[in-house]
């Protein structure tokens, strides 16, 4: 889930910028660009309405230190990670709205 905010402009201008912004991600989730079972993981999340915050690894080495520290040293993706700090390497959708039931 997302909402939509406005920001105001630096040019002078009077109107604002929109900017969207993720708000109370409901889990985080570190991926990458070109991951396939990234994408339909979010798409996933998205119908059934769990909000996230997504990291992509490949922009972020501290990130990528994380996945690699819960995955044995190997960067797998996506990495959900839980409020209950808690992660899943690669879950199914099912997987985890019943994490987040709990």
């Amino acid at each position: 889930m997302h909402r939509l905010i406005l920001t105001p402009r630096t040019d002078g201008k009077s109107d604002a910028i929109p900017v969207v912004e993720a708000c109370m991600a409901q889990v985080t989730m570190y991926s990458t660009t070109w991951c396939g079972y990234c994408r339909r993981l979010k798409l996933q999340m998205d119908q059934a309405g769990i909000s996230y915050r997504e990291i992509d690894i490949e922009r972020d080495p501290n990130a990528a230190k994380f996945v690699e520290s819960v995955n044995g040293g190997n960067q797998t993706v996506p990495v959900v990670l839980f409020p209950d700090e808690s992660t899943a390497t690669n879950p199914s959708l099912r997987e985890v709205q019943a994490k987040l039931a709990a």
